[in-house]
């Protein structure tokens, strides 16, 4: 068994595009929970409509990169919208439930047969990422044993992470941000100083499904496909493990908490292969191993959350509100 090439391919998550999306999709759930208590089970439904917007924007009208990178982000924003405005005067538990049926229903929606030739159904839809690739900068070549496109997809989802990351540091820095932490604490004692709680809870809302949608474009580029099934409920589990690995009410905690989560997943798949392929291990399958490591990654995330809830860069001030 190569434990230098295992190592190594666990590593190489660090930075991969995947990684990038998972951390900003996390960021957009330290956003809705983290610091404005809103329990968000969808953040897969916001890549989902992210990810079709841009390729539908982009197959059928045949719109320019950054047009629709727009329509993307204003698909996330509608869909904020038609899941806030019934939910968000209710308990958190109402939009915890609205969300995750919210988000089955978009995958459910974009396989439907009538509009296949629209959404590419159950197929999906493909070659729709040639307008992001045009913009590429870097000429052929090798660049840190990447070629020119892998190396571009993870600078631009790592840089898009920068500056997210940066830009929910100031907005929770600002009066605005302090607002949403005590709407989280106690949104009645705010109300009560005038402030507009409904307002500040759909402002959260938009702005961590957008980091959601961008999070749906950078997930779906490097694939050069958009296919339902890489949007069921099990990402949006999948992201909370990130955040709550990092921790609820950090900017970095998501980041750091999807590298973990990733590299933790490389590894355990490749020494669980590594040691079938060697013989060593005789009663397992590789279709088993591949489910025994999420139930290792469960039992982790299990054991951080009884030894150090707060995750690994969170505060245990913050947990108060939970």
């Amino acid at each position: 068994m190569d434990f230098g090439f295992i190592f190594s391919s666990a590593l190489g998550e660090l930075f991969s595009p995947t990684t990038a999306a998972y951390a900003l999709a996390a960021l957009g759930l330290a956003v809705h929970f983290g610091y404005s208590g809103l329990l968000n089970f969808g953040q897969a439904g916001f890549m989902a409509v992210g990810a079709y917007g841009f390729a539908i924007s982009t197959l059928s009208f045949d719109a320019p990169f950054f047009l629709a990178l727009i329509i993307s982000i204003l698909c996330s924003v509608i869909f904020a919208f038609i899941l806030g405005i019934p939910t968000l005067r209710l308990r958190a538990d109402y939009l915890a439930i609205v969300t995750i049926a919210a988000a089955e229903i978009v995958r459910y929606v974009v396989t439907t047969n009538q509009l296949t030739s629209v959404t590419g159904s159950a197929n999906g839809l493909a070659a729709f990422e040639n307008t992001f690739y045009a913009m590429n900068p870097f000429p052929e070549g090798s660049y840190m044993g990447m070629n020119n496109r892998d190396f571009f997809i993870r600078v631009v989802g790592w840089g898009l992470v920068i500056v997210c990351c940066v830009l929910v540091w100031l907005l929770m820095r600002s009066p605005w941000g302090r607002v949403l932490k005590g709407i989280r604490e106690d949104e009645n004692a705010v109300r009560s100083l005038g402030k507009n709680v409904y307002a500040y809870k759909m402002q959260a809302l938009i702005i961590g499904g957008v980091l959601g949608a961008l999070a749906g474009m950078i997930f779906t580029l490097p694939r050069g496909a958009v296919q339902p099934s890489n949007y069921g409920t099990e990402l949006t589990f999948f992201l909370w493990t990130c955040l709550l690995l990092g921790g609820m009410a950090t900017v970095l905690g998501p980041v750091i908490g999807a590298m973990i989560f990733w590299v933790v997943l490389s590894l355990t798949q490749s020494l669980l292969y590594g040691l079938i392929e060697s013989g060593a291990v005789t009663w397992l399958t590789t279709v088993q191993a591949g489910q025994l490591r999420y139930i290792l990654v469960g039992v982790a995330l299990m054991l951080l959350m009884i030894f150090r809830p707060q995750g690994v860069f969170g505060n245990k001030k913050e947990l108060a509100f939970a």
